[in-house]
């Protein structure tokens, strides 16, 4: 299964945490697991964006080609609904996909408690909150990650709707960057080893969503599209672009 060793390893890192915020910090510890293609009993071609594809935790837009080197997406902050522990992340990032050694994003995620996370990440190392990141219900938080090399970038967070931004700039990161993925995502993470149930997000949009670099600037138009399909062949997402933007539903029960 692809991302098999990168699960076995941060398996032992999520073990040896605390709970609480250590938890919301591991909560990256595992990657998209594809499952099957919408009509297609095998198989897996990234060319073809006729139909969605399946994951267990993915849902959104990934763009394949090279040389990105800055994805960008606004989203406006969901109220979401389900258990106290269930939780949905929302993010931008580069590589990850066909590119599986490295991730360099930053998202949010909102908790059926009514908390919420602003954070960083660069894979294999496990996310970091930003502190002193207020947002709520309603706000507009735009997210840019920027890497300027191979090896080194920025991950940005501005909150539109108070003027607030954070940042962190990454310079002796664990892995190196492929630059052959941009990726718009809603994802089901993973907490001491196994996905949080996935609250109800209603509706993310992602506007003004672009990806740039040395191949020029595409939006999620034409990208992959995932859908998230549980265990039992639920499927729990509708992703799908219209013009510049990709907006994901929240459809399970």
């Amino acid at each position: 299964m692809k991302y098999a060793a990168v699960l076995a390893a941060f398996a032992g890192i999520a073990a040896a945490l605390p709970s609480s915020l250590e938890d919301r910090q591991a909560r990256r510890a595992t990657r998209r697991d594809v499952v099957a293609r919408s009509r297609k009993t095998s198989g897996f071609n990234h060319k073809d964006t006729s139909f969605p594809q399946y994951s267990s935790n993915w849902a959104g837009a990934v763009q394949i080609g090279n040389g990105f080197t800055r994805v960008e997406g606004t989203i406006t902050v969901p109220q979401v609904s389900g258990e106290a522990n269930s939780a949905v992340s929302a993010w931008v990032g580069i590589d990850g996909d066909t590119c599986s050694s490295a991730i360099l994003q930053t998202g949010v995620s909102f908790y059926g408690d009514g908390s919420f996370d602003a954070w960083y990440e660069w894979i294999p190392d496990v996310a970091h909150s930003f502190a002193n990141f207020q947002f709520g219900v309603g706000d507009q938080i735009r997210m840019t990650v920027d890497a300027s090399s191979l090896t080194a970038g920025v991950a940005t967070l501005e909150n539109l709707s108070n003027g607030q931004t954070v940042s962190h700039t990454f310079s002796n990161p664990p892995s190196s960057l492929c630059e052959t993925n941009a990726e718009w995502i809603v994802e089901d993470f993973e907490s001491n080893g196994q996905l949080v149930p996935f609250a109800n997000f209603g509706s993310v949009t992602f506007t003004g969503a672009s990806a740039s670099g040395s191949g020029g600037t595409v939006t999620p138009s034409g990208a992959t599209i995932f859908d998230i399909r549980d265990q039992s062949g639920t499927v729990l997402t509708d992703c799908s672009t219209s013009g510049n933007d990709l907006t994901c539903n929240y459809t399970g029960n």
